[in-house]
């Protein structure tokens, strides 16, 4: 930015009350720098979007390398602090890298490659720029040399503060500092029993002397120092040269700095506040959305479609209108800056404008020498030299006969909308709204005023001409009511009621918009509804897709397993065969038994599985039924009743044709006995109904109480005819063959 766009910033963000927010931005700026930041202002925005993802630490204060870049290419030599403000940005790269951000940021910080002698140099500096002279021998010979001479220093103020001699001349026995110097403060006469130097005199007449025995000491210390000194020199320019040799590297990292520095204070800003950062966009709308003033501390938010040429807003005085039009000015130049503020970001849109002009301040005064409206004609006679400006004008008829202005102002902003000008005004007089309010690029606002409150609302109506309430204003700031009386009778009684014509279309037009308002907010949650349900259905579709392919690949899985099983001839073969198809099978979900209310006792007809049978006892929450010849022990919840009709016994010699769904292996690792028990004797009676007389039951070998509880329970379990441990191949000890 130039001076004179500098110039026209800073007036305009103090016209817009914006000086105290931009002040709190550029605290958080590393370097100090222009708002501005060059270049693609959209290819900005995605970097910061991108930025704000991440989180991370904020850089420390960075000088500028410009001035050291200049210098190194004269062939100068860097002061170590000079060189300690690039070895704090080589730091905080390699700590962003450490991050390993991805996209556009990663990218961008992979092309940082730190050049191998700048390690060198950053190992001779500790965080706080100062330097590691431990590293260098010398140096740290030299350092404790200094040392030992100021012990020396300190072991002789001491024998001379508790000696006899000076004992009756000491004021004090403190070793005082004056003009970097060691003093004692002694009284008159002491160069009786001491030599030294007087360096001062204190408030009360006594003499701050410095002895002589310590001068060889701080002579000693002086040469050193001057050793030390030559010794730093000689790395500056050691150091100074390998800059060099990197110079166009310190160029590249400055400018790559210079914006990471513009991204990062604007985010770390608008984190400390909770505001959001808007882009400009490639046109010249302004929808603006929950947007607050941040010079007001308790601001309400303002909401306004500004998409046609020109923006009108009337009303009562004092009603907001100035804030409004400075809200509206505000939010399209922290748009195009890239500066954080309180708006709904999901909800506002605000254009590009190459200037941005404020008409606010009245130009009269001692040093323009010039009358008020003179002034307001000379700015606007400075907008027809721009254009695709944002123009903001408050009273715009200022200064002059309002019906004049009205007719020269309808002809200059209609010039100026030619010129691609959009201008927003604040007026209470209702003249030049009237002439412009039939145009279709006028769009007209009107500040509200409670009535019964007799107090301005700073609420907007769209679409209406606002009433000025003048009088109404009078008596609330204390002019005499009879006065007010008066001046409306001079006004006459046609204004009056042209005024009550405006305020009753402003209630219509509110009450309007509260209904509007109301039917939006349905909308709103019906087409969220509406989305909610596309989305689940979108989802159940997908899953059930899913699904269907998933038991397709299960089946066909199991299918190839159960044709292997039926092309083998070795038993334990088949056995493997179609204990791998049943696993392959889907997994019938196991429903939690539902509670029934029935009462069983021993006789009554029952349906079990589909089967009907009849019910021989009942032992707590089992049964023991029979069931076309064979006896069952199961639970009474999987139990219905079935009439009063009796079963006819069928012999038990009846060969059932039952196709055969149950599986031929039962697994009960990890269970407790119990548990295992009951899994088992479910097992065992699905089993005998579907036609198994062979089966295998997995029970592991840990502790041995599983087993041992197996044993008993298929010793006495009435169909079991035998059982023994399986092959090896098919689980040994761990699984019984079960033959039923």
């Amino acid at each position: 930015m130039s001076i004179n766009s500098n110039n026209h910033f800073d007036k305009l963000t103090a016209q817009l009350d914006l000086l105290t927010h931009i002040a709190s931005l550029q605290s958080f700026f590393s370097r100090e720098q222009s708002l501005y930041i060059e270049g693609d202002q959209e290819r900005h925005f995605g970097f910061i979007k991108e930025l704000e993802k991440l989180v991370f630490k904020a850089p420390a204060k960075i000088a500028s390398f410009k001035p050291f870049i200049m210098h190194l290419k004269k062939q100068g030599v860097l002061r170590f602090e000079q060189i300690f403000e690039v070895v704090k940005l080589i730091r905080y790269i390699r700590y962003f890298k450490n991050l390993e951000p991805r996209g556009i940021i990663g990218e961008w910080i992979d092309k940082v490659v730190i050049p191998e002698n700048f390690i060198e140099i950053e190992k001779y500096f500790d965080e706080s720029g100062n330097f590691n002279e431990h590293l260098d021998e010398t140096l740290y010979g030299l350092n404790q040399r200094v040392k030992a001479h100021k012990s020396e220093i300190s072991s002789i103020l001491k024998r001379l503060l508790h000696g006899s001699k000076l004992g009756s001349y000491l004021i004090d026995t403190q070793v005082h500092y004056l003009n970097d110097e060691e003093c004692l403060l002694l009284r008159g006469g002491f160069n009786h029993v001491i030599k030294g130097s007087v360096v001062g005199r204190s408030t009360a007449g006594y003499f701050y002397v410095s002895p002589d025995a310590i001068i060889k000491e701080k002579q000693a210390i002086r040469y050193i120092d001057q050793e030390r000194e030559a010794l730093f020199y000689e790395y500056a320019k050691q150091f100074s040269s390998k800059l060099f040799e990197s110079v166009l590297f310190l160029g590249f990292i400055d400018k790559e700095f210079d914006r990471f520095d513009h991204y990062q204070a604007r985010i770390q800003f608008a984190r400390s506040k909770d505001l959001v950062i808007l882009h400009a966009q490639k046109n010249s709308d302004i929808v603006i959305a929950d947007f607050k003033h941040p010079a007001l501390e308790h601001a309400k938010s303002v909401s306004v479609d500004f998409t046609k040429n020109v923006l009108m807003i009337t009303g009562v005085n004092a009603g907001g209108k100035t804030m409004f039009l400075k809200s509206i000015l505000s939010s399209a130049l922290m748009a195009k800056y890239l500066i954080p503020m309180s708006i709904n970001e999901n909800r506002s849109k605000i254009g590009t404008f190459k200037h941005i002009e404020a008409i606010i301040d009245d130009p009269q005064n001692v040093k323009n020498d010039i009358s008020t409206f003179a002034g307001r004609m000379k700015e606007f006679a400075h907008l027809f030299t721009h254009r695709e400006t944002l123009v903001g004008v408050d009273e715009i008829e200022l200064g002059t006969d309002s019906d004049e202005a009205a007719a020269l102002f309808n002809v200059i902003l209609d010039e100026l909308v030619k010129k691609g000008q959009k201008i927003v005004i604040t007026t209470h007089h209702k003249r030049l709204a009237s002439l412009m309010a039939d145009r279709e690029d006028v769009e007209l606002l009107a500040a509200l005023y409670d009535e019964e409150r007799r107090l301005p609302t700073y609420e907007f109506l769209h679409g209406v001409i606002g009433k000025s309430y003048a009088f109404e204003t009078a008596s609330r700031y204390g002019i005499a009511s009879n006065i007010v009386t008066k001046a409306r009778e001079v006004y006459g009684l046609n204004h009056e009621k042209l005024s009550e014509l405006i305020e009753r279309g402003s209630t219509l037009e509110r009450e309007l918009k509260n209904k509007h308002r109301q039917v939006d907010e349905k909308l709103d949650e019906l087409q969220k509804k509406e989305l909610r349900l596309k989305e689940l259905e979108e989802s159940l579709y997908n899953e059930l897709k899913s699904q269907k392919q998933k038991l397709k690949a299960q089946f066909d899985e199991a299918i190839d397993a159960a044709k292997k099983a039926a092309n083998a001839t070795d038993t334990a073969a088949i056995h493997r065969a179609m204990n791998k198809a049943a696993k392959a099978l889907p997994k019938e979900e196991i429903k939690p038994p539902k509670k029934q209310s029935y009462n069983f006792s021993a006789g009554d007809v029952i349906k079990y599985r589909g089967k009907r049978g009849t019910v021989v006892s009942i032992k707590a929450k089992e049964a023991m039924i029979e069931v076309e010849g064979m006896r069952l022990r199961v639970k009474t919840y999987d139990l219905k009743p079935s009439g009063n009709e009796t079963v006819k016994k069928v012999k038990s010699d009846l060969q059932l044709n039952v196709q055969r769904k149950s599986g031929l292996k039962c697994d009960l690792h990890g269970m407790r006995s119990d548990e295992a028990l009951e899994v088992l004797d479910k097992f065992i009676s699905d089993a005998l109904i579907q036609g198994w007389d062979e089966v295998i039951v997995y029970h592991g070998i840990g502790t041995g109480k599983l087993s041992y509880a197996v044993k008993n329970y298929l010793k006495e379990h009435p169909k079991v005819k035998k059982f023994e441990d399986a092959p090896q191949h098919m689980g040994g000890y761990g699984a019984k063959l079960v033959y039923l």
